[in-house]
C-alpha cells in the first residue's frame, strides 16, 4: 500500500497511508489532506471534486441506494487513473480491480493463499526461477477482442519498460530483472533483459527470473499487473510494444494516458464515464465468469462527510467513506438498515521512527549534548532508544485512540502475515527502565545536561498528535532537562524531509503491496530498504537475515529468520512499535457478500473486502 495520495498513491515503492492511530507515509510527494476509511485506516488523499452528481451508471437519473440495480459508493477524493499499469492507490484500485483482472487473485479471506483468475494453472522450474502459466481460454476484453497471452506479454513487458515512480512496478521489476529501477535509472535495465524476462510460449506465458522469489506469485495478485487490451492499448496511442521505440516510453506518466482514458480489460464490469463528481461503470454482458447480480455501479466524490453520513443513514448511499471506528461506533452502529462488520484482519504497520543520523542541522538546537538541542547522531545510542521505546505507553494509546481495540506488537509486521510470532514479547511500558535508560546513555550526559527534541507529526491528524503528546509527556516526566517539542506540518513536508532524512522523531507506517512479509521487513528493517532515511541505521546481522528470507522458498526457514530480526530489532530498540487496528466497516444491511469469509484486506475496495460481482441487493 504506497504512496502519494496515501489514499494511497506511492512512488517507487510504496503506499502511502494511515491508521486510525497514525498517517502513513510511503509514497511519493503529491499534495495531500486527511481522510478516514471506514476500515479504520487514515488515508491521506488529495482533496478534490465536489459533491456527487447524484446519477446512476448509466441512466444519468437521481442515484438511490434502494435500487437493486445501482450500488452507490461515496467518497471524499477522486480517482487518479484507470491505467493498471501506474495504479498505486486505492481510489484508483477499487475501480482497477473490477475493470481488468490479474493472473492470478487471493482465495476469499485468505493472505497466503492464491487461486487462479486468467490463468487456470501454473508451473514452477529450474528451482523457482521459472514460472510456466497457462492462460484461460473463452475470455473477452469489454473491446470485444479476445484475451491471448500476447496481452498478458504486453502488460508485463510495459510495466517493465515504464516503471514509474507512481506505480507498483518497481517489485515487478525486483523480480524480473534484479532491480527496482528503470532504464533511465539503471543501465542494467535492457530490451533483452526485458523481453527474456516475461515471454510467450504459443500461448504459455512464460516468466524467468534471474533468481527464486518466494513471493514472486503474490507480487502478480497486485491489481497494478492485471492484464490489458494490446491491441486496444497501440490503437489508442499507447507504447507499441516493440524494441524500437521501447526508450521511449521508460518512466513514462501514464496517470492520464490513452489506457486511462479508455480502459479495456476482462473483468465483471465495464467503464462508462468519469468525471470530476462521479465514476460509472456497469456489469460487462460478456464476462467469462458468474455475472455480475448489481448492474451499475455509482462512486460519488461528497467531499463533505457529514453529507456522506446522511446520505448513508437515509439509504441514498450503500457504502460510504464514514470516518472510521469512532464515527461508525457513535454515530451509524445500531441505526435502522445498517449493518456492521468488526475485527477485521489489519495489515498495516506503523511506528515512530528514531533518526540515527539526521540530516541538516537546522531543527537540531545546539548541536550538542548541552541540554540546549542533541546531535545528528544522538539516537545512535542504543540507551536512548530504549529510553523513548520504554516511554511509550501503548495501552493508554490504545485506550484513548482507538477506543480500546488492538494489542500491542513485537515488529514491524502485521500478526496476519506469515513470519509475524506472537510468542516474541513485545515492548514495555516502564518509566523506571526508561530512567535507567536515560541514566546510561551517552555515558551519563544525556540525564545530565539533558536534551531538546523536535517531533513531528501531520497537521490535522489527532490520533497522529495524541500518540506524540502521550510520548512527550511521558518522557517530560522523567527528568526537567528533557524536553520534547511538538511540530505539526503538512504531509508533503514531512513526506519530503523524511525521504532526505531531516525528520528527527516521526510517525509512520505501511500498508501491504503484495501479501508476504517481505514487503515490510525489507522496507523497514533492511539498511537498503525504502524507509531507511527516515531511520539511518545500518545493522549487518539484521540485513543478512533479511536478504536470506528474501531469497529462500523454506517456509519455516523464513519463520524462523523473521523471529531473529524481531527479537534484535526489540533489542536494539529500532522503533517505537504502535499496536495493531484491527478494522471495521459499515454498510446498508440491504447488501448481501459482505462477510468474514469474503473480506480480504489486500482487495483495493476496502468498504466491501471483496469484488462488486460478489455483491448483490436485496
Amino acid at each position: 500500500m504506497t504512496k502519494a495520495d496515501p489514499r494511497f498513491r506511492r512512488p517507487l515503492g510504496l503506499i502511502a497511508l494511515t491508521t486510525l492511530a497514525l498517517t502513513l507515509a510511503a509514497c511519493d510527494d503529491k499534495t495531500e489532506t486527511n481522510t478516514s476509511t471506514e476500515s479504520g485506516t487514515i488515508a491521506t488523499t488529495e482533496g478534490s471534486g465536489t459533491e456527487g452528481s447524484g446519477e446512476t451508471a448509466s441512466t444519468g437519473s437521481t442515484s438511490s441506494g434502494g435500487s437493486r440495480d445501482v450500488l452507490v459508493v461515496q467518497e471524499s477524493a477522486d480517482i487518479p487513473t484507470l491505467d493498471p499499469g501506474t495504479t498505486y492507490d486505492t481510489g484508483s484500485g477499487q475501480v482497477v480491480e473490477n475493470l481488468y483482472e490479474t493472473l492470478v487473485t487471493y482465495q476469499g479471506n485468505s493472505l497466503t493463499e492464491l487461486e487462479p483468475l486468467l490463468a487456470t494453472e501454473w508451473n514452477i522450474a529450474n528451482g523457482g526461477t521459472e514460472y510456466r502459466f497457462t492462460l484461460r481460454d473463452g475470455v473477452q476484453f469489454h473491446t470485444g477482442n479476445e484475451f491471448k497471452c500476447a496481452d498478458a506479454e504486453y502488460t508485463f513487458r510495459r510495466n517493465l519498460v515504464t516503471n514509474t515512480s507512481d506505480s507498483g512496478n518497481w517489485f515487478l521489476a525486483e523480480s524480473l530483472l534484479g532491480t527496482g529501477a528503470n532504464a533511465n535509472d539503471d543501465d542494467s535495465v535492457t530490451w533483452d533483459k526485458i523481453s527474456a524476462a516475461v515471454r510467450c510460449d504459443g500461448e504459455t506465458l512464460v516468466f524467468t527470473l534471474p533468481k527464486a522469489d518466494p513471493a514472486f506469485l503474490s507480487k502478480l495478485a497486485y491489481i497494478g499487473q492485471a492484464i490489458v487490451d494490446s491491441e486496444h492499448a497501440k490503437e489508442i496511442g499507447e507504447w507499441d510494444g516493440t524494441e524500437a521505440t521501447w526508450k521511449d516510453a521508460v518512466g513514462k506518466d501514464l496517470t492520464g494516458s490513452p489506457l486511462s482514458q479508455q480502459p479495456s480489460g476482462t473483468g465483471a464490469y465495464k467503464f462508462v464515464s468519469k468525471d470530476a463528481t462521479a465514476f460509472r461503470a456497469e456489469a460487462f454482458e460478456n464476462y467469462w465468469g458468474d455475472k455480475a447480480s448489481i448492474k451499475n455501479v455509482l462512486i460519488q466524490i461528497v467531499p463533505e462527510q457529514a453529507a456522506r453520513l446522511q446520505a448513508f443513514l437515509r439509504g441514498d448511499a450503500d457504502m460510504v467513506e464514514t470516518g472510521g471506528r469512532a464515527i461508525i461506533e457513535e454515530q451509524l452502529r445500531g441505526k435502522p438498515g445498517v449493518a456492521v462488520l468488526d475485527n477485521l484482519p489489519d495489515t498495516s504497520a506503523f511506528g515512530i521512527f528514531m533518526n540515527q543520523d539526521i540530516k541538516g542541522e537546522g531543527r537540531l538546537g545546539s548541536g550538542k549534548l548541552d541540554g540546549q538541542g542533541i546531535p545528528a547522531n544522538f539516537f545512535s545510542d542504543v540507551n536512548v532508544r530504549k529510553g523513548f521505546v520504554s516511554a511509550f505507553d501503548v495501552d493508554t494509546y490504545i485506550k484513548e485512540v482507538q477506543n480500546g481495540v488492538g494489542e500491542p506488537r513485537n515488529f514491524l509486521l502485521p500478526e496476519t502475515f506469515p513470519g509475524y510470532n506472537p510468542d516474541v514479547e513485545p515492548p514495555q511500558f516502564d518509566l523506571d527502565a526508561a530512567r535507567e535508560a536515560f541514566q546510561q546513555a551517552w555515558d551519563g550526559q544525556v540525564w545530565e545536561n539533558g536534551f531538546v527534541v523536535n517531533a513531528t507529526y501531520r497537521a490535522g491528524s489527532v490520533p497522529q498528535q495524541t500518540g506524540m503528546e502521550l510520548l512527550k509527556k511521558n518522557i517530560e516526566s522523567l527528568n526537567p532537562k528533557f524536553k520534547v517539542n511538538l511540530e505539526a506540518k503538512q504531509w508533503s513536508e514531512i513526506l519530503e524531509a523524511g525521504d532526505k532524512g531531516e525528520e528527527i522523531l516521526i510517525s509512520t507506517g505501511w500498508a501491504p503491496d503484495y501479501a508476504d512479509p517481505d514487503n515490510f521487513v525489507h522496507t523497514f528493517y533492511s539498511s537498503e530498504g525504502y524507509y531507511n532515511p527516515r531511520a539511518n541505521f545500518k545493522d549487518e546481522q539484521i540485513d543478512a537475515w533479511v536478504n536470506e528470507a528474501r531469497s529462500t522458498s523454506d517456509a519455516e526457514r523464513r519463520d524462523e529468520l523473521y523471529t531473529q530480526i524481531a527479537e534484535r530489532a526489540r533489542d536494539q530498540a529500532y522503533f517505537i512499535l504502535m499496536p495493531s487496528t484491527p478494522g471495521i466497516l459499515a454498510y446498508r444491511d440491504n447488501i448481501q457478500g459482505i462477510s468474514e469469509e469474503n473480506y480480504n484486506p489486500m482487495l483495493a475496495f476496502a468498504r466491501a473486502g471483496t469484488y462488486w460481482k460478489n455483491l448483490s441487493k436485496n
